[in-house]
């Protein structure tokens, strides 16, 4: 059975919501698009590009981040990230999209998140990722299902947004396995359940 780990931007007061630009995700009147993009540097490209270099891996998505990203890194020729996106496979819990997806290597999963979730952790060998995806994180963290988180703490609060963890989360006790500071000071954080 592979590890479930959710890769999440996150604020100091635990927002999520549109990270990586304005018109990212504007629900709910969200203003503040784009927050995570000054606190970019070489130490967190590093850290993350390891993981991602990562062989046996494949990728979670929920249907907006799943949207987004295939309608922007299957257009970028000369990214190696691009590159390394594209050849992933990549699983898509919506109960709207249709098959064939359009971003290769796409595969949609059908029913209920948790209990598809559930069910290809079971089935795939291999480690899967959920990048993004913050409806589908706070399913996979409700039915018990995530194994790592790696969180990147931004200094910064906005008061106003989607959090990861909302009111109603099940309770966990998680530990400390790694942790990275940037020289923007950012902390990229790894947790894991603390009982297992």
């Amino acid at each position: 059975m592979g590890m479930l780990t959710v890769v999440e931007n996150l604020t100091l007061d635990g927002v999520m919501q549109a990270p990586g630009r304005a018109d990212e995700d504007v629900r709910d009147g969200f203003a503040h698009g784009g927050w995570a993009q000054p606190y970019n540097d070489r130490v967190m490209a590093e850290t993350m590009g390891k993981g991602m270099a990562a062989a046996d891996v494949s990728l979670l998505f929920g249907r907006r981040t799943y949207e987004d990203f295939a309608g922007f890194w299957p257009k970028q020729r000369s990214n190696p990230v691009a590159a390394v996106l594209n050849a992933r496979r990549k699983f898509v819990a919506s109960t709207t999209l249709d098959e064939p997806l359009p971003w290769q290597n796409s595969v949609l999963l059908h029913g209920d998140a948790e209990k598809a979730v559930a069910a290809l952790k079971e089935e795939v060998g291999n480690d899967l990722v959920v990048l993004g995806s913050g409806e589908l994180c706070r399913t996979l963290v409700q039915h018990d299902l995530v194994d790592q988180y790696t969180l990147l703490i931004h200094p910064l609060v906005l008061g106003a947004g989607r959090r990861l963890f909302t009111d109603g989360a099940a309770f966990a006790r998680l530990r400390l396995v790694e942790c990275v500071p940037t020289t923007t000071g950012v902390l990229i954080a790894t947790y894991r359940p603390a009982d297992r």
